[in-house]
């Protein structure tokens, strides 16, 4: 591995020792890639995942726009997955990422969406 990918597995298990979901409030998991941006809403006491978006999905996938405008949308899909479960709150894990652009955009869409963090 090469130092910039050891620096970001190092932040990303920094924010994991202070960042734990339960069943009541779960994790919301944040993964960016060049292309797709994934949610995940995890309960990590049982180990389960609770619900899942990406923009990957049908209804995302056919809208138009810029990459962080999808990203809003995958934060609204999983904001209203979440509240068909029957939560309101949850914890916010960025996944090692920086709090800025795409990552930020999932998080605004979530609050749009009624979760709070």
């Amino acid at each position: 591995m090469n130092v910039k990918s050891l620096r970001k597995q190092r932040i990303k298990y920094t924010i994991r020792k202070k960042v734990a979901g339960s069943a009541q409030s779960p994790r919301l998991a944040v993964f960016r890639s060049n292309t797709v941006i994934y949610a995940q809403l995890i309960d990590d006491v049982n180990g389960t995942t609770l619900a899942a978006a990406s923009s990957k999905d049908k209804e995302i996938l056919a809208q138009k726009g810029t990459k962080t405008e999808k990203s809003k949308l995958v934060g609204q899909a999983i904001a209203k997955k979440a509240v068909a479960l029957g939560l309101s709150s949850c914890v916010f894990d960025r996944g090692g990422f920086l709090y800025h652009g795409r990552v930020k955009a999932v998080a605004e869409g979530a609050r749009e969406g009624g979760l709070t963090f």
